[in-house]
């Protein structure tokens, strides 16, 4: 008997996706959102909302393995969801207020969108300078700056977030390589991963409330992506990591592009 409320084609799309998040560690929402948007014509407010919370699962998992291995800087987290919460509940509130899922609601998340992924494509394409850059630095800036500049980082953060469900990996990771530079970048990484959870269950909560969850092709998405996940993650030695980066950067920006002038 079929599984009830399982569209396949969303799951094979949660596969693909799931796949290359594995692969390439770049977040899903950078490429779940657009294809539900681009490929399956979703409203972008449902397709934000479902993304959240199906990027709030799979980041939950993502933040067991790295607080196992101890490769979590809790107080960078904290200073992250410090700017991140307030910022993503405004942001939550004015989505309510103007409504978005009008027309105007929706052009508006499409644009914003665009610009995210246009952003997370420059991110990916210069990672490497700036991981070395970062490298070279003998010190950061000083403390009371570093934890400003923390909170403003995740006051951005929560406002992309909760509008476009992109953010929270590539330009997350791109700033904290920049604002702390001693951190080994296995921490940064689980750190801002961490710091997503919270991020996108309060973004993703809101989007409930708001009414753009659609709960079957969030469970389609799932069933397609935990072993698309494991899969990508079991082959990502063996890929080459600057051809796969530098290919997602190109197709990041066409797909910007496109929502941007749309």
């Amino acid at each position: 008997m079929a599984l009830p409320h399982i569209d396949l084609l969303y799951s094979a799309s949660g596969l693909f996706v799931g796949f290359l998040v594995g692969l390439t560690g770049v977040g899903g929402g950078s490429l779940m959102t657009p294809i539900l948007v681009l490929l399956f014509n979703v409203h972008p407010a449902t397709a934000v909302g479902t993304d959240l919370l199906y990027a709030a699962a799979t980041k939950a998992t993502g933040t067991l393995v790295h607080g196992v291995k101890g490769s979590i800087d809790w107080q960078v987290t904290l200073r992250l969801a410090a700017g991140s919460v307030p910022a993503g509940t405004i942001t939550l509130i004015l989505l309510h207020r103007y409504g978005m899922t009008s027309s105007r609601g929706g052009h508006l998340i499409s644009v914003v969108l665009g610009v995210a992924l246009l952003i997370t494509a420059i991110a990916l394409v210069f990672r490497p300078q700036l991981t070395a850059f970062a490298a070279s630095r003998t010190r950061g800036t000083g403390q009371g700056s570093t934890l400003a500049l923390t909170m403003l980082t995740g006051a951005v953060l929560g406002v992309l977030v909760s509008l476009t469900s992109v953010g929270a990996g590539a330009i997350g990771v791109t700033v904290l390589l920049l604002l702390y530079p001693m951190l080994p970048t296995t921490r940064i990484v689980g750190s801002d991963i961490a710091h997503a959870v919270p991020l996108t269950l309060l973004a993703g909560a809101g989007h409930w409330l708001l009414g753009s969850i659609d709960w079957s092709m969030l469970g389609s998405l799932l069933l397609g992506s935990l072993p698309g996940i494991m899969i990508g993650s079991y082959l990502s030695t063996k890929a080459p990591e600057k051809l796969l980066r530098n290919l997602l950067a190109a197709t990041l920006t066409l797909v910007g592009v496109r929502l941007v002038i749309a």
